[in-house]
């Protein structure tokens, strides 16, 4: 079966774009079609000045979140990275096979850093070295596809890339991932800057609708979204990305067509209402089932407990032999493979 690996780094409350671009397909698609792993990516969030109650609060939040979505946990695997030592095993191999020109050539790394040197701050070394963190996530199970947004598949190339040179040095170890772009995800743009994401990374957003947000917030932010010049409701991502990025969410609400949808409506008025709605019905059986969630943390615990031994079960035995390939003795001496090796070592001292 294909096997799928998925992350959500806890550095924001998760968004309307996380949830109409990515949640709603894993729930609905990829955890009955594959053997799925959801996972969220704490050390990720490391790589930046944080609060560490924050990261513990959100990392909780948003298992809460994944699965108050949909994720079963008898159909897919959901689990905290930070729990299963693999990923961070795995990640030091790796750095081993990387390199320094590779990293910093990384689009994200220069973004960041930059940004982190302009707030007169300095930058971690894991700002730099994450992607190869990032890889190792991807590796250690073996993963078949990776479904990402176009902004994340540099990293799934460099995973692809290590993944090949360890193979072709030490031995065939890793499965080669593939990106994978579903054309059914939704691409939800700022309601105050249609030209830039929906990111989750600035909790006081007004053009952010998170999750979470109660109706009468996500109304207040959907009306205040920006338009564009001129009255006319039509569907022109290049020209009128503030009324292109309404009909887009409206429609990924509500299942139909932003090209259709634009020659529905007469003012931009009554565009912002339906989409608001439409927005608060998508988002309350969600923001339900999460209140649910909220009243038994122990449910949400004891998935992220079993979730956790799944994966540590699916992916030690691939980090033990990418161990083996690039030449660590085992730790275990009642291996047919370790008790050689002794052999040997006592053979050369005589």
């Amino acid at each position: 079966m294909t096997r799928v690996f998925s992350g959500v780094k806890p550095t924001g409350h998760l968004t309307l774009g996380n949830y109409l671009g990515a949640m709603r397909r894993w729930v609905g698609v990829d955890q009955h079609r594959a053997e799925a792993l959801f996972c969220i990516v704490d050390l990720h969030a490391l790589t930046v000045e944080h609060d560490p109650a924050r990261v513990r609060r959100l990392s909780r939040q948003a298992a809460t979140v994944l699965l108050a979505a949909g994720l079963d946990p008898e159909r897919c695997t959901v689990f905290v990275q930070s729990h299963v030592d693999e990923h961070a095993r795995l990640s030091y191999l790796l750095e081993c096979v990387a390199t320094d020109g590779e990293m910093r050539r990384m689009i994200q790394y220069r973004e960041k850093a930059g940004l982190e040197r302009a707030r007169g701050g300095s930058v971690r070394l894991s700002l730099l070295t994450y992607p190869v963190l990032m890889a190792a996530d991807i590796l250690a199970y073996r993963t078949d596809e990776v479904p990402v947004g176009d902004d994340q598949t540099q990293h799934v190339e460099l995973a692809r890339d290590l993944a090949v040179r360890f193979n072709q040095r030490y031995g065939h170890t890793f499965v080669v991932p593939r990106a994978t772009h579903p054309e059914v995800a939704a691409r939800v743009m700022n309601l105050k800057e249609p030209a830039s994401k929906m990111g989750k990374s600035d909790d006081f957003g007004p053009g952010i609708v998170y999750v979470l947000d109660e109706p009468d917030v996500v109304r207040k932010k959907v009306m205040r979204a920006v338009t564009d010049s001129g009255r006319d409701v039509v569907y022109d991502r290049a020209g009128r990305p503030g009324v292109a990025n309404l009909l887009e969410i409206l429609a990924a609400c509500t299942g139909g067509n932003p090209s259709d949808l634009g020659g529905v409506y007469e003012s931009y008025g009554a565009l912002k209402k339906d989409t608001a709605e439409a927005v608060v019905e998508v988002l309350r059986p969600v923001q339900a089932r999460h209140k649910e969630l909220c009243a038994d943390p122990g449910y949400v615990e004891g998935v992220l407990r079993d979730g956790a031994e799944r994966a540590r079960a699916m992916a030690r035995p691939t980090v033990d032999a990418a161990y083996r390939a690039i030449g660590l003795l085992p730790a275990s001496s009642d291996t047919e493979e370790a008790g050689a090796g002794v052999a040997a070592v006592l053979n050369t001292a005589r």
